[in-house]
């Protein structure tokens, strides 16, 4: 029950249950029925993603606030998006936007493609998908990926451009803005190309041109 979130309470409160019974009653399943039920999980998953984010939704009003910010932009991508839940939340604040998803679970893009009929949604590779022309990328990925994102969005956005991370921060580049409504997780904002380019103007500074 101190666990955050009702998905991490539910896996936690499963898990003895679970494993109690594979200890017990399950112990004498023959080895092809335990291959059976794996084969759904690594539908749903596939191995090449485990090195990502795991599946946890957007939460509702988690982007709240968000489009005071950057504006209206009108080319959107939610990297990684799941069931959805990212996207419908990128929908509610700006309709008019041409709203794109990409995830490489072809389960969970063939959901996210029927629950969200007005998106865009592709069954792919997020990091090999090119984010130029984009005016806004959202993610919710994990910390140890934040640094690639960011690399990643700073050589390919356009200067203007947004990066927005629920919850985990790029490490070592100040936000543009954070956004935090009681209750709700982190929403770090960026404009990648610009940033950089004032890191870099500061840096040649410093070092007196040289």
């Amino acid at each position: 029950m101190r666990c955050q979130g009702r998905w991490r309470r539910g896996i936690v409160s499963a898990g003895f249950p679970l494993s109690a019974y594979a200890l017990g009653a399950a112990a004498a399943w023959p080895a092809w029925a335990w291959l059976l039920l794996l084969m759904p999980l690594l539908l749903l998953y596939p191995l090449r993603a485990w090195r990502d984010a795991p599946f946890f939704p957007t939460p509702t009003g988690a982007l709240a606030g968000l489009q005071g910010v950057v504006g209206s932009p009108a080319q959107v991508l939610d990297a990684g998006c799941g069931l959805g839940h990212g996207l419908r939340a990128l929908h509610r604040l700006w309709p008019q936007a041409r709203v794109q998803g990409v995830e490489w679970s072809p389960l969970l893009a063939w959901l996210a493609r029927a629950l969200c009929p007005w998106a865009r949604v592709s069954r792919g590779d997020m990091w090999a998908q090119s984010w130029a022309g984009l005016d806004l990328v959202y993610v919710f990925q994990r910390p140890e990926s934040m640094a690639r994102v960011w690399a990643k969005a700073v050589a390919e956005m356009a200067p203007g451009a947004w990066l927005v991370s629920l919850e985990f921060a790029v490490p070592g580049v100040l936000p543009h803005a954070l956004l935090q409504l009681p209750g709700q997780r982190a929403l770090w904002v960026y404009r990648p190309a610009t940033q950089a380019a004032q890191t870099r103007t500061r840096s040649t500074v410093a070092s007196g041109g040289r």
